[in-house]
């Protein structure tokens, strides 16, 4: 891997790599596949084309509750945090030196607005009230796979339970699952529209919305006015999302 690491630790589960490029900065977990990468100028924009379509739900509704399953670098939290302010944030990490990394080398901000949960995401999610959350973003890799746990339909079940009424599910998967195989079948009897987003590094996003919704429009205010305050490429990623049904 080229760059520079500047950090090394390991827990019971393997190594954590911080490697330095010239302005990006980057955790690994003893692998080639990289599990966060931040401009070190501005720590809270995603430069990962998927974590920045990850997003996208909040150009649909803004959540006042938002739910991270995979903290990594916190990208998506802190992500979340500078775009929506008043947002409480709830992520949660199995691994507790994933946390200690990402707060010393990626500025995760100690903020009143973010709550972590260490542990399982499983039980993390079983143990949250009906209806808790507005917005879900499950992103929870190991060094060389993604957990299993979010290809099941209990989990499908679970985030439809904690999500409310108008809430979004997004997913980020290394590969599209089959749709017509039982996670979609889960995910078709849980929520109301489901939306595909391919990335260039051919991870697949899918979003599920508990409620129809407008399209919106590439040029839409909206998409103008989010990318003012978080400049990810709003309109040319909106542009991309494919609708399922």
């Amino acid at each position: 891997m080229k760059g520079e690491i500047i950090h090394y630790t390991r827990d019971a589960l393997g190594g954590i790599l911080v490697v330095d490029y010239r302005k990006h900065r980057v955790m690994t977990f003893d692998s080639v596949f990289e599990q966060s990468k931040i401009d070190r100028r501005r720590p809270h924009l995603p430069v990962h084309e998927y974590s920045r379509a990850m997003l996208l739900p909040v150009a649909f509704a803004q959540p006042a509750h938002a739910t991270v399953l995979g903290l990594g670098g916190g990208v998506m939290a802190s992500a979340l945090l500078h775009l929506l302010p008043e947002c409480q944030v709830h992520a949660v990490e199995l691994r507790p030196r994933v946390l200690e990394v990402a707060r010393e080398y990626f500025s995760l901000p100690h903020s009143t607005n973010l709550i972590m949960t260490i542990g399982d995401a499983r039980d993390a999610l079983g143990k949250a009230p009906d209806g808790s959350s507005d917005l879900i973003l499950a992103d929870m890799y190991n060094s060389d796979r993604m957990s299993p746990a979010q290809a099941q339909r209990q989990f499908i079940r679970q985030s439809s339970r904690v999500l409310g009424g108008s809430g979004w599910l997004a997913i980020n998967y290394h590969r599209t699952p089959d749709i017509n195989g039982p996670l979609f079948h889960q995910l078709r009897a849980e929520f109301a529209v489901l939306l595909l987003f391919k990335s260039k590094t051919n991870n697949t996003v899918i979003f599920a919305s508990k409620r129809p919704f407008e399209a919106l429009h590439t040029k839409d205010p909206t998409l103008v006015e989010l990318e003012n305050r978080l400049p990810i490429d709003w309109r040319r990623l909106m542009g991309r999302v494919i609708r399922l049904n």
